[in-house]
């Protein structure tokens, strides 16, 4: 093929596709949502090992991801920090070349600014909130998204998040030692920096995300941004969510050895679940309370602190560790612990996954625990996509004005 018949095709390719970059892309819950929002991925840059491959294996499987296939960068675990798109995008340097870059993306690190941790803010090592920023300047995006922590709306971090106004575009902030400093700005206007809560987007699970969406001035101009509105009225209960793969994985035992233990507990589950979303309507509904992914540098997996611990058991779950999945279980006969257990059948990664609203043939690399934390870390893709296409819109927009104009 000539080089002008390869620049036609990319061009071609391009056209009619709005194109983005991810970094700490985690097991792909916000490149799920952004895909499905009508973006297609150059790049998702990830560190951990286990989520690249759950990213890999995706990729390479799913119909739909034909596109990603051809041109999209899925880069080996990489800090972020050590990213260089100008070295590292290969597969879609010639894209970005002809087009731009439509939308920056990333859920920058939590821990700096989450409730469960000492909130160090900037002073933590993890946080890459100027990293992102330092992209935005390299790549000049047509639209930024960053997701984050509710606790970085917390009046702690005003002073932060008015540095990372400033710097995107443009105006004074309040430094460390209280002198008032100011940004030229990077030319982009935030549109909306608020917080969206998972469960108005048919997540089962209470998960407040705070979400930052910018424009370039030169898109946003003459146009307007509309934060995305809530897609359900009620909550989706963790009964209804569950309770298909529940009797998935109590069926098997419903006749031989175990029968009359498994329909008692099974019976049990779906009554405890049924009755904690009867309890709460009006109120929020029988949804799951947050999961969270934990950390590398403690033990197992489990659903997270004691207060959520208590909110599984009143919804008929036992939150005390990860359940192997059907075929481990049966091979390894961990019925008593997994199914049976006093204080209801613990979630398999698979479940947690319907809890974070992963579509269900997304797949998980790595080990039970490996995979639960990816589960546990990421951003949920119906929120991702709400977002996205509230994003979509306004480049779709601005696409047609330019064409027109031009």
């Amino acid at each position: 093929m000539t080089r002008t018949k390869e620049s036609e095709r990319v061009s071609t390719a391009a056209e009619r596709r709005f194109t983005s970059i991810e970094i700490c892309a985690g097991a792909g819950g916000q490149a799920i949502g952004l895909h499905q929002a009508g973006f297609a991925h150059l790049a998702l840059v990830e560190l951990d090992q286990h989520a690249v491959e759950t990213l890999k294996l995706n990729i390479e499987e799913h119909r739909l991801w034909t596109w990603e296939r051809e041109h999209c960068d899925l880069l080996p675990p990489t800090d972020v920090k050590e990213f260089k798109p100008g070295r590292d995008l290969r597969k879609s340097a010639d894209v970005l070349a002809a087009h731009g870059l439509d939308l920056l993306a990333g859920g920058v690190p939590c821990p700096p600014f989450s409730h469960a941790g000492k909130q160090l803010g900037k002073a933590d090592e993890r946080d890459l909130f100027p990293r992102m920023l330092n992209l935005v300047e390299e790549l000049k995006p047509r639209a930024v998204m960053i997701e984050n922590v509710r606790g970085i709306m917390d009046p702690k971090f005003s002073d932060y998040r008015d540095w990372i106004q400033a710097r995107l575009q443009g105006g004074s902030y309040r430094t460390d030692d209280g002198q008032v400093a100011r940004e030229e700005g990077l030319g982009y206007t935030i549109c909306k920096w608020g917080v969206l809560e998972a469960s108005d987007f048919g997540v089962p699970q209470l998960r407040p995300r705070a979400i930052l969406v910018a424009f370039r001035d030169d898109v946003i101009e003459d146009l307007k941004y509309e934060w995305p509105s809530p897609t359900h009225e009620d909550p989706v209960s963790v009964a209804e969510s569950l309770e298909q793969s529940m009797l998935k994985r109590f069926e098997p035992y419903f006749e031989g050895a175990h029968a009359e233990k498994a329909r008692a507990a099974f019976d049990r589950w779906l009554r405890k679940a049924r009755g904690r979303d009867q309890e709460l309507k009006g109120k929020g509904g029988g949804i799951a309370p947050t999961l969270v992914g934990g950390s590398k540098k403690h033990g197992g997996a489990d659903l997270g602190p004691s207060r959520a611990k208590a909110a599984w058991k009143q919804l008929g779950v036992s939150g005390m560790g990860v359940a192997n999945d059907i075929d481990t279980c049966a091979r390894k006969q961990t019925e008593d612990r997994d199914l049976f257990g006093a204080d209801g059948p613990m979630l398999t990664v698979q479940q947690a996954a319907i809890i974070q609203g992963f579509p269900q043939e997304w797949d998980f690399a790595g080990g039970k625990t490996a995979q639960y934390r990816q589960v546990g870390n990421a951003f949920p893709p119906p929120v991702a996509r709400a977002v996205g296409e509230s994003i979509m819109d306004v480049l779709k927009a601005a696409r047609e004005r330019d064409q027109e104009k031009g």
